[in-house]
């Protein structure tokens, strides 16, 4: 009989990780018997430690397709990490007695950084404890922040989100600055790379559009310049609209928006950064401000999903299932821009050893020389990726996604307590 795929989505989900969800089950369905079934983790990789297996089977063939323009995790995610492997090895342990016990041999874990980390450790103990598994990590990230891949799935419809946010958001600004608001500020999420506060930037294709200013991660927060610049700025354009990325940090190199807690993956709680940034206007300036924080809904706005970005993110689930029959262990389908204009992409592969734990930041030739905005050519990099509309069919006036059936598979193994 043919063996069984496990596949499972990892940390913050996208608009578009189910897209990927889709490519990686019709891909299987398509390959004659050479799958057996595809399981999905019940809330990512604890649904392979806890045994606790959805059987895709169950799902029509029209349920999977919809899960193209769905957006959320349709079989539910996690932040949780598993640490090394002699740290915790009893962990790496059961996830190979679960796939043993399901006759399961390939395995895809669709997430970021940490969850690249997680698919190269997982290849490393099936080795060590010779069990026929082949590894492949399939790239999800709003963050952008993935080596190996020109670009991240969920990062083109964040992108895009952001960018007509703010030039929706500056026009109404502009309406009324002459009498009430003059300041606008919006916090984006990137920890420590800069990609979806540069994206914001698109939004201002002529001489006083907003966005006004940018801060980066990247670039230590000048207050004293920064200050310098929102002052000319009102005075030019009556207003002044900002992005701000969640991981701004001081000269000292410290966030400004660090609340003191940390998640499951050991990563600092940020937020309020924007906040800050406003108040700090008002003090100084004097300006009425108003800020806002999209937060959940930039990742999952699917309604403005980028088509270039649905469409990378159902060709990488696809690619990964061909990788694995291919016997391609610890690898990552990974995205090759081979032209700007006309855009032009095609599917590499990244090593897994190469891409696990490792950041792509914002080059420095993508940032303006004061640090304030993009150049053109972090323009011309970024606005392929979200260019085209892919919108969801809409019945009574709301989208209409797809709720899955999400049956479990019997559990066959002891209950286990990590």
């Amino acid at each position: 009989m043919a063996a069984n795929l496990f596949y499972a989505q990892s940390g913050g989900v996208t608009a578009v990780i189910n897209a990927t969800a889709c490519g990686v089950i019709q891909a299987a369905r398509e390959q004659g018997g050479r799958i057996g079934k595809v399981f999905a983790g019940r809330n990512g990789i604890l649904g392979a430690l806890h045994e606790d297996l959805i059987d895709t089977s169950f799902e029509s063939d029209a349920a999977i397709a919809a899960l193209r323009h769905t957006p959320g995790g349709a079989f539910g995610s996690c932040r949780y990490k598993l640490k090394g492997l002699d740290e915790s090895r009893a962990h790496y342990e059961r996830l190979i007695d679960v796939f043993r016990a399901h006759d399961i041999r390939y395995f895809l874990y669709n997430g970021g950084n940490d969850s690249m980390d997680t698919a190269w450790k997982v290849s490393q103990i099936a080795e060590r404890l010779n069990y026929p598994l082949v590894c492949v990590g399939v790239p999800k990230t709003v963050d952008n922040d993935l080596v190996g891949t020109d670009n991240c799935p969920g990062f083109g419809s964040v992108a895009k989100y952001v960018a007509v946010s703010m030039m929706e958001a500056g026009l109404d600004v502009a309406s009324m600055a002459r009498t009430s608001t003059k300041i606008f500020v919006m916090e984006v999420m990137g920890r420590h790379a800069g990609w979806i506060t540069a994206a914001a930037g698109l939004a201002a294709r002529n001489a006083g559009d907003a966005p006004h200013l940018l801060l980066f991660p990247e670039i230590p927060f000048d207050q004293a310049a920064f200050m310098a610049r929102v002052d000319a700025c009102v005075r030019e354009h009556q207003f002044c609209a900002i992005a701000v990325s969640e991981g701004l940090r001081g000269p000292d190199g410290k966030l400004l928006a660090e609340s003191g807690t940390r998640d499951a993956f050991g990563h600092a709680q940020l937020g309020g950064v924007g906040q800050q940034v406003a108040e700090l206007i008002k003090a100084q300036l004097g300006h009425k401000y108003h800020w806002a924080l999209p937060d959940y809904l930039q990742r999952s706005g699917r309604h403005i999903a980028s088509a270039t970005d649905a469409a990378q993110a159902h060709a990488l689930g696809r690619r990964a299932v061909e990788l694995a029959l291919e016997g391609r262990n610890a690898v990552m389908p990974a995205i090759v821009r081979t032209a700007d204009s006309p855009y032009q992409w095609e599917i590499g592969v990244a090593q897994l050893a190469d891409v696990a734990n490792h950041e792509k930041m914002m080059p420095r030739d993508f940032i303006s020389d004061d640090g304030f905005g993009i150049t053109d050519a972090c323009r011309r990099y970024l606005q392929p990726l979200i260019a085209g509309e892919d919108y969801p069919p809409y019945v009574d006036g709301l989208p209409a996604y797809v709720s899955l059936k999400n049956e479990s598979v019997a559990a066959v193994l002891p209950a286990f307590g990590g």
